[in-house]
C-alpha cells in the first residue's frame, strides 16, 4: 500500500532542515504535524494539597523544559523565592541551558547528564549525597526516577507540578491519514478519546519507544512500524526505510 498522507503527533519542526521535510520531498508524501497532547499547569491550590515545601530542598532535578517552566511559574504563583544557593541537576546540557530563562547560569550550581536520561545524571547526584532533591513531575509518569534515587539512598521528594491532557480536535481533523506516528502513551489515549470508535483498517500506526508500543497493543491496535531499532535508531530513519519499500 502506497502512503500519501502521514500524521506526526508532534509540533511542526521550527527548521526547514528537519529530516521529515526531506522525506516528504523524496517520496512525494504529505506530512502533517499535530500535537495530540498538551501540558497544563497545576493551580497553586492543587500543588499545596500535596503538602510539599519546595524550600525544604537544596537541589532541583529537571527532566524537561516543561518541568522548568512550570516549576518557576508555580514558585511565582506561590510567592516562593528560590534561594541563590539552590542547585540544579538536569538530564541534558540542553535542558540545563534553558534554566537561564529564569536564573543566572553558574556552572558551580548547575549539573547535567550526557544522554538525556537519568542514568548519566545519577552519578553526579551521588557525588552530592547531602543534598535534598526535589523532583517536579507530570501527572503522567512512572516510578523510575523515585526507584533510582531510593536505590542510591538519596534524600528526595517528588511532586506533580503540571499535567498532560488530551488535545481536542475538530471533527475530521485527524481522519483520512494513511499513517499516524506516535511518541508517547498519552498520544494513544488522546486518539481514543477523540475517536472512540476508531477502526484502524488500512491505516498504518507507527511509534517511537517501547512504552508507546505497549500502549498501542493494549488499545487493541495494530503496530506497523516501531523505532528505535538497530537499523533505525530514529523515527525519521525508520519512516524512510518503510517508505523506500512501499513508495517505490
Amino acid at each position: 500500500m502506497t502512503l500519501n498522507k502521514i500524521l506526526v503527533s508532534q509540533p511542526k519542526p521550527a527548521s526547514d532542515k528537519s529530516p521529515y521535510f526531506d522525506i516528504a520531498r523524496k517520496y512525494g508524501v504529505e506530512i502533517d504535524f499535530k500535537q495530540f497532547i498538551q501540558v497544563e499547569a497545576l493551580s497553586a491550590k492543587e500543588f499545596r494539597a500535596q503538602r510539599v515545601d519546595i524550600l525544604d530542598h537544596t537541589a532541583i532535578v529537571f527532566t524537561s523544559r516543561h518541568a522548568i517552566d512550570h516549576f518557576f511559574a508555580l514558585c511565582a504563583e506561590l510567592r516562593v523565592q528560590v534561594p541563590e544557593t539552590m542547585k540544579y541537576f538536569c538530564v541534558s546540557e540542553t535542558i540545563s541551558l534553558y534554566i537561564q530563562k529564569y536564573v543566572q547560569y553558574r556552572k558551580r550550581k548547575v549539573f547535567f547528564g550526557t544522554n538525556g536520561k537519568m542514568d548519566t545524571l545519577l552519578p553526579l547526584m551521588v557525588k552530592h549525597k547531602t543534598e535534598k532533591y526535589f523532583v517536579p513531575l507530570s501527572s503522567v509518569h512512572n516510578d523510575e526516577i523515585a526507584d533510582m534515587l531510593n536505590a542510591a539512598n538519596l534524600q528526595h521528594t517528588e511532586a506533580i507540578m503540571y499535567r498532560t491532557v488530551s488535545r481536542i480536535f475538530e471533527p475530521g481533523e485527524i481522519e483520512g491519514y494513511d499513517m499516524m506516528i506516535f511518541f508517547s502513551p498519552s498520544g494513544i489515549v488522546s486518539l481514543k478519546e477523540n475517536l472512540p470508535n476508531f477502526a484502524q483498517g488500512n491505516t498504518k500506526i507507527a511509534c517511537f519507544g517501547p512504552s508507546t508500543a505497549a500502549a498501542i497493543k493494549e488499545a487493541g491496535l495494530r503496530l506497523d512500524l516501531e523505532a528505535p531499532t538497530a537499523e533505525a535508531p530514529s523515527m525519521t530513519m525508520a519512516l524512510e526505510q518503510y517508505l523506500a519499500k512501499t513508495n517505490k
